[in-house]
């Protein structure tokens, strides 16, 4: 679900699109639960990451533990100086694709 231009819940950067991270994945019983408004380049990142059996097992469920995490706090700091516009090119990560 996609909605207008405003602030990522993850990296803080303004004037970015923004979709809905289910902080709980659906699969993992999330449909109900809280959800944060993410850039699409963040949002690609913890998915790209961790499978969503991990975001669960690894305390990933809190836009703390999100930030706090090592892989994601590295992306945050680097995402976080480029240009609203940027999605940068992604790829799944060994774990991920090992999983899926």
């Amino acid at each position: 679900m996609n909605s207008n231009e405003g602030k990522c819940e993850c990296c803080g950067r303004e004037g970015v699109v923004t979709t809905v991270h289910h902080l709980t994945p659906r699969e993992e019983g999330g449909a109900m639960l809280p959800t944060a408004e993410f850039c699409i380049p963040c949002h690609k990142q913890i998915h790209l990451l961790y499978t969503n059996r991990q975001i669960v097992e690894n305390g990933l469920t809190t836009l703390e533990g999100v930030r706090q995490d090592p892989g994601m706090w590295a992306f945050i700091c680097w995402i976080r100086k480029q240009p609203a516009a940027a999605i940068p090119k992604a790829r799944k990560s060994r774990n991920v694709r090992g999983k899926r």
